[in-house]
């Protein structure tokens, strides 16, 4: 029979694992539900195309009864606002005609952004009685009809990266950072290489530009892997639960991939433009439908500076652990006692990857 004493320790023991999984609820409950639940346009960047008097007092009547929710433009003419289409300066584009009205959107940049410019200028013409044509300028890939499919490509890669570091951490214990940063380059190329393949020969997610593709797959998932690595000498148990909120809670809900910002509250549009989540979908969706354009650069620079704070981390955990030993661990029962960790995150993890 177990005395009172070892009952309260293991309840402690037990409360104090407990407590990971319930904030890992609690902060999915409040990123997902704070981003998705409610998708509102949000200063949806639109125009209207034509300089006649007609068109500028419907872009000015469109701006005044929209509000905040749109971002109401004059173009001059249809070869101007599709260059801005292609840009991803503008979600929707209206060309009025009393009796052919037309729209034209890029579905690629995000379908569900094009889906609300078209329930807007649908009001429009439906006021006038005339039926609205939708030209879709830049669609997806045949294989990823949604234009969603690159986001789900960034969950694998994401699960694969965050999931490897505990096992790295862990396992991986005995190893200098040197090594363990050797091994998480390794891993990342292996996450990257199982992303791409799937995403492309197998689903045809991706269906070009395989290379430039897997190169920022690799420089997505070697941040996360080596900025783990760095900080599970300083969290220890707490690491999974910290790379969930980065790399889960925070960076899914503002990489655009399934809502872009216009359509959601302010603090996801501030994270999408430096966030990595938002630098690998929108990275991808550049290289794949706008010709390498649409901000791309900027894009990478945020991969680039993402693994350069994995870069930072490792040098300063190598530092920890040289001044502090017994925080890199080398002894047989050591290696035992993180194996029990890795089990315990492992069990977390999976929760949370189904």
């Amino acid at each position: 029979m177990t005395s009172t004493p070892d009952l309260r320790h293991t309840l402690r023991h037990l409360a104090t694992h407990l407590l990971t999984p319930l904030l890992m609820c609690l902060g999915m409950a409040l990123a997902y539900q704070g981003a998705f639940h409610q998708p509102t346009p949000h200063h949806l960047k639109v125009a209207v195309v034509g300089q006649s008097p007609q068109a500028l007092a419907l872009t000015r009547g469109i701006q005044a009864k929209a509000g905040p929710a749109l971002d109401v433009s004059s173009v001059p003419t249809r070869a101007a606002a599709e260059q801005q289409l292609r840009d991803r300066d503008l979600v929707g584009a209206f060309l009025p005609d009393q009796k052919s009205p037309e729209l034209l959107v890029a579905t690629a940049g995000s379908d569900t952004s094009a889906t609300a410019a078209e329930q807007v200028f649908r009001q429009v013409t439906a006021a006038q009685g005339s039926p609205l044509q939708v030209t879709d300028l830049v669609p997806t890939a045949p294989g990823d009809p949604t234009g969603q499919g690159v986001f789900f490509l960034l969950v694998a890669l994401s699960i694969g990266s965050y999931g490897s570091v505990a096992v790295i951490g862990a396992a991986g214990a005995a190893l200098s950072v040197r090594l363990r940063a050797a091994v998480g380059v390794v891993t990342a190329l292996v996450v990257s290489v199982i992303g791409i393949v799937t995403a492309g020969p197998v689903f045809h997610v991706v269906d070009h530009d395989y290379a430039a593709v897997w190169a920022l797959a690799w420089l997505y998932s070697a941040g996360i892997v080596l900025l783990g690595i760095g900080l599970h000498t300083f969290l220890r148990r707490w690491t999974t639960l910290t790379l969930m909120v980065l790399f889960v809670m925070l960076n899914f809900t503002s990489s655009g991939g399934i809502f872009r910002p216009d359509l959601q509250p302010g603090m996801f549009g501030v994270l999408h433009h430096f966030w990595n989540g938002a630098g690998f979908v929108e990275g991808v969706r550049s290289v794949l439908y706008f010709d390498g354009g649409a901000g791309l650069g900027g894009r990478v620079l945020s991969l680039v500076l993402w693994l350069a704070a994995g870069l930072l981390a490792l040098a300063g955990a190598a530092r920890f652990e040289r001044r502090h030993p017994a925080a890199a661990p080398a002894t047989p029962a050591a290696v035992s006692a993180a194996a029990v960790e890795e089990e315990i995150e492992e069990e977390e993890e999976a929760a949370v990857g189904v």
